[in-house]
């Protein structure tokens, strides 16, 4: 069995804004924090971390999809959702340190690590094609910038216009 550590750094670099009601912060804190987790510093329980688990899977197969059906996304959306899922996830994580994690954890980080995988891909595919339209389009108007206008022939050698 895994623990924590293992399957997510815990780096501590990220800064969004939280999915869920952060612990103790707020009027309506009430005790609990991300996904139903107790903020007494316990771990937070399996059942809750594969909720936390199981929504970001869920976002990151929406934008997959989105773009794979090729319709107009807003991708900036979706990379808040996954980074305010992520952000709640590895703060999950980090208080499992140390922790075996449950084998219903590690199913689901596997199949959330298979969506991202899928995820990335595709938004690869759509990186290497903007690269290419953006270079047709820049060799298009390159081209177009020199139709012969202001040559050398025409101005004459070394002499403006």
């Amino acid at each position: 069995m895994a623990t924590a550590s293992a399957l997510l750094p815990a780096d501590g670099t990220m800064r969004a804004a939280p999915m869920f009601h952060e612990p103790g912060r707020g009027p309506s804190s009430g005790g609990r924090g991300a996904a139903g987790t107790r903020d007494e510093g316990a771990p937070p329980s399996p059942h809750a971390v594969g909720l936390l688990i199981d929504r970001l899977r869920d976002v990151v197969e929406q934008e997959t999809a989105a773009l794979r059906s090729r319709t107009q996304i807003d991708l900036k959306d979706f990379n808040t959702r996954k980074s305010h899922g992520l952000l709640e996830l590895s703060r999950a994580m980090r208080r499992l340190e140390g922790v075996p994690i449950d084998e219903m954890i590690e199913t689901r980080l596997k199949a959330l690590k298979a969506a991202l995988e899928a995820n990335r891909a595709v938004l690869q595919l759509h990186v290497e094609a903007v690269r290419e339209i953006s270079t047709t389009v820049s060799e298009a108007l390159r081209a177009a910038d020199s139709d012969g206008t202001y040559t050398r022939a025409v101005c004459g050698a070394g002499k403006g216009p």
